[in-house]
């Protein structure tokens, strides 16, 4: 099965900024979006960043302007470049892709960001 490896993740102070990766273990063919989550503490997992068809973005309300996501198809890796962090960004951070025919879900492991005012 593909397995997916986050890093990246750590503490900064508020205004900082930090790169989350997402590396895939092996090919993932048909790749319908890949995305980050996040998960605070007693919070619901909510969707932070995806890319769909390998063009168009989405992001939450709270990260526009201030987060990017972006793919690497030669490392099969994906990014999420964290500019101006605030406190309220303080989660688990997770990759997520949606390949295959029929569609299946992948997820990782979860990477830490912890932002200190």
């Amino acid at each position: 099965q593909v397995q997916l490896v986050e890093s990246g993740g750590g503490l900064v102070q508020a205004g900082g900024s930090l790169r989350l990766s997402c590396a895939a273990s092996g090919s993932i063919f048909r790749i319908n979006a890949v995305g980050w989550y996040r998960q605070a503490p007693g919070k619901e997992r909510e969707l932070v960043a995806r890319i769909i068809s390998g063009s168009t973005t989405n992001y939450a309300d709270s990260v526009k302007g201030r987060f990017t996501i972006s793919r690497d198809n030669v490392k099969n890796t994906v990014y999420l470049q964290m500019n101006s962090l605030k406190p309220e960004d303080t989660a688990v951070y997770y990759c997520n892709v949606i390949a295959g025919l029929p569609l299946r879900i992948y997820w990782g492991q979860g990477t830490q960001v912890t932002v200190s005012s």
